[in-house]
């Protein structure tokens, strides 16, 4: 059988949710490919003497950190296109060693087209460099995947583009283990609702920060805690605006930064509820990890949410009816089972054949837009 060799590009080797999802896709990848003759390279940017990623990486996955130096003070704008430069420049040398070139945000999209791109989510900016990132992202590539179809009705309904559809994989039996650390969070933090994300406009920080404002006048001995934030881009606006928020209603939530990844699933176990505010998303792994944990989840009332999480979780849409809802997770928080069982339909072995499949097709000109030439 012909080997099928797979390039996935990121754009960071942090916790962020694309580079998670990325790891876990190589992964997957190598082990429903064995015997089938697949091997699988990960390429992304090395910031900051970087080697490697966030947690270690199965065997049978290469790892390839292009270094990206650090530069202090630099706009946005100059470090999108730096990167997308960086990026393309060394991927570009070795692109014919591969078969499959799969890009899983817009910077990594734009340094290796045309190329296979997962569009996880769509979003707005401001930035200039970055909205055209985020437009050739989308228009250019030969073929694209999105994890749910919401996203791909987006897609489809601003520029009647067709994506396939291959749903997300959650490891729902390694958040379901972190039930035997949950008691050590909850020694160090107390009974708390919790954040993941970092404090940024798209996981709506500031919506749930104003939600625990009003929860916590029923529920005092609740703690507001806060995870991640490792990002790109620059929202210190967002964070002065955050911090003004938070003196004016008399808020102190734990901030604890990037969590280490064997930490994850005992603080998300921990929780006596989730507060998921995303105001875009296109699956909501953490969501997902935590109903696998067997907490509660509010999430904002998105059509992909709904999608996704069906009637497993609460929803809000503003301040007050997340709060309300996050009460009512705290006050009579409903059966786990539900949301176990969710979890555990979604596996990466499932979305590896997927994109197996799709692969396959790719190499035999089968997939609508595809040509038959390497991808």
């Amino acid at each position: 059988m012909t080997r099928l060799r797979v390039a996935l590009l990121t754009y960071s080797t942090k916790p962020r949710g694309g580079v998670v999802h990325t790891l876990a896709l190589a992964e997957a990848l190598v082990r429903t490919g064995r015997g089938e003759g697949v091997d699988v390279d990960v390429w992304t940017l090395g910031r900051g003497g970087d080697t490697t990623f966030f947690r270690p990486v199965a065997d049978g996955v290469g790892v390839r950190a292009v270094p990206f130096e650090a530069r202090d003070d630099e706009p946005v704008g100059d470090r999108i296109v730096r990167s997308i430069a960086v990026l393309g420049e060394a991927f570009g040398r070795e692109r014919a060693a591969y078969d499959v070139v799969h890009a899983q945000d817009c910077i990594s999209a734009n340094a290796a087209l045309p190329c296979v791109r997962t569009i996880h989510h769509l979003d707005t900016f401001t930035t200039p460099e970055l909205a055209a990132c985020h437009e050739r992202a989308v228009v250019e590539p030969h073929t694209r995947v999105c994890v749910s179809a919401a996203v791909a009705a987006e897609v489809r309904a601003g520029w009647g583009l067709d994506p396939t559809v291959i749903p997300n994989g959650v490891d729902a039996a390694r958040f379901a283990a972190g039930v035997a650390d949950a008691a050590r969070w909850r020694t160090r933090l107390g009974r708390y609702v919790l954040g993941l994300g970092g404090i940024e406009p798209r996981k709506g920080t500031r919506d749930l920060l104003a939600a625990y404002a009003l929860l916590r006048e029923r529920h005092p001995d609740v703690a507001l805690v806060l995870a991640g934030g490792e990002t790109l881009f620059d929202y210190r606006d967002y964070r002065a605006a955050f911090d003004a928020d938070a003196a004016r209603l008399g808020v102190a939530p734990v901030e604890l930064g990037v969590v280490p990844d064997d930490d994850l699933p005992g603080l998300v176990a921990g929780a006596a509820a989730m507060g998921f505010c995303s105001t875009k998303e296109g699956f909501g792994l953490a969501a997902m990890e935590s109903l696998a944990a067997g907490v509660p989840v509010v999430a904002r009332d998105l059509p992909v949410l709904r999608e996704v999480y069906g009637d497993t979780v609460g929803y809000g849409t503003d301040a007050a009816s997340f709060a309300a809802a996050l009460d009512a997770a705290l006050t009579t928080p409903a059966a786990p089972a539900a949301g176990r069982e969710l979890a555990r339909s979604y596996t990466w072995g499932a979305a590896a054949r997927a994109h197996l499949e799709l692969y396959r097709g790719l190499s035999r000109g089968l997939v609508p837009g595809a040509d038959g030439a390497r991808a």
